[in-house]
């Protein structure tokens, strides 16, 4: 006999079960596209991270003054800024010095032009924005060559600034290393201050920078293999005579210049290490990078795991495993020897700071940290030459890296802001 209270669920049971497998269906389809979807653009913002990329334009010429020698810009955190700039431009302008601000409001700001831009001049409205100031080597007006390296990837190209000989002391060599999507002339400001201080400067190249051999996957590995071509430079040094070494590094530059000073096999001879703006720890900046893109938490993630994995290679492109852990130099500062300088912007907007103040309270006996406000990102000489260059210059003989400070003067290594610089170099784009 039927039990008549239950005919009813079971006569219903398969239009029930058909209805919760297709809801089921519906759901896992909807979560597999926005799991597909979530990938895509972890992947394209992985590839973005190790792609070395032109500079674009990151601000607009509103007017130039040819009789008055000034130029109105659009407003944005760093045309701003107090000091001296570059300006890469198109037209007939190419790379033009910038001076001081004359006034500002809440759309432009207008500055001194310390390149000569003539009556007629044609000049294209889109620019970008450079703590560079000099573009050429020929700008510093000191004795210099053109040299290649040899490296693993082959011959990456260098400008030698040698010192006046001195017998007092050894031969110390400073290394500069440019950051990432940069050339060597992001380093040309620190030349005169070392120069002044008896100390040879080697400005070098690094695979994928577009100056230097391109690696068989063209992109960058962050520091993990770059600096083998330092490296290389380092012992180009030696064989030249170094018997002293100074690593300074700007930007992914200092995190090139840790991984010099962790694996090199010519530990030996550094002396020490200045970071400017520097990355100590990739995950804190691509981190915070994303969050200034308005990317959501997973996507960074995903991003994240996906250079950081061997499986996924073939789709970032990076020819092998991004080695984060090994790339963290703050959970790695038991294992540093030189004394190490940095000097960071707080306010420095697109490497943050913290990772600096972090090193310093990991390692306060080999560390010491300058800090900056308003500067910004590798625009510390730009903003405040001076106090820039008189830390430098501290640090130098506290180690005993260089010769009598008494013997410099403050204003060593200045180019005369106020002159116009000649002619308009080409645009190094």
């Amino acid at each position: 006999m039927v039990d008549s209270r239950r005919a009813a669920p079971t006569g219903a049971t398969p239009g029930f079960a058909r209805g919760v497998r297709a809801a089921a269906a519906i759901l896992s389809a909807a979560l597999a596209a926005a799991a597909g979807v979530l990938g895509i653009v972890s992947v394209r913002v992985a590839r973005r991270v190790v792609t070395p990329a032109a500079r674009v334009a990151d601000t607009r010429i509103l007017a130039v003054d040819p009789a008055a020698q000034t130029i109105t810009l659009s407003r944005t955190d760093d045309t701003v800024l107090p000091g001296r700039y570059g300006l890469i431009t198109g037209g007939d302008t190419g790379y033009l010095k910038l001076g001081s601000v004359l006034d500002e409001d809440a759309l432009s700001v207008r500055r001194k032009l310390l390149t000569h831009v003539p009556p007629g001049a044609g000049v294209a409205p889109d620019a970008a924005f450079s703590g560079w100031y000099y573009e050429r080597p020929e700008e510093l007006h000191l004795p210099f060559s053109a040299e290649l390296i040899g490296s693993g990837v082959g011959p990456c190209p260098a400008w030698l600034f040698p010192a006046e000989a001195s017998g007092e002391m050894p031969e110390t060599w400073v290394i500069q290393i440019h950051g990432r999507g940069t050339t060597r002339s992001e380093c040309l400001r620190a030349v005169p201050v070392f120069h002044a201080l008896g100390i040879t400067s080697l400005v070098v190249s690094y695979r994928n920078d577009g100056e230097a051999p391109r690696s068989r996957t063209g992109t960058y590995a962050l520091g993990a293999t770059e600096w083998r071509d330092v490296d290389a430079a380092v012992g180009f040094a030696r064989r030249r005579g170094a018997q002293r070494i100074i690593l300074m590094g700007w930007s992914m530059g200092g995190a090139i210049a840790l991984q010099v000073s962790l694996n090199s096999p010519h530990r030996q001879v550094i002396a020490g290490l200045i970071l400017e703006s520097p990355v100590i720890d990739w995950r804190i900046v691509l981190t915070y990078q994303a969050k200034l893109m308005g990317l959501p938490a997973p996507v960074t993630g995903l991003a994240l795991g996906a250079l950081a994995s061997e499986w996924t290679t073939p789709l970032t492109r990076t020819g092998g495993p991004i080695p984060f852990d090994q790339l963290d130099v703050v959970a790695r500062a038991s294992e540093l020897r030189h004394p190490i300088l940095i000097l960071h912007s707080d306010d420095d907007g697109f490497v943050p700071s913290d990772a600096s103040h972090d090193l310093v309270v990991a390692r306060p006996d080999l560390v010491e940290l300058i800090v900056f406000d308003v500067a910004r990102h590798t625009k510390l000489w730009n903003y405040d030459q001076e106090r820039w260059s008189t830390a430098i210059r501290s640090w130098l003989g506290r180690h005993d890296l260089s010769r009598d400070l008494d013997s410099v003067r403050p204003e060593d290594g200045a180019d005369g802001a106020s002159e116009l610089s000649g002619g308009s170099p080409d645009a190094d784009s």
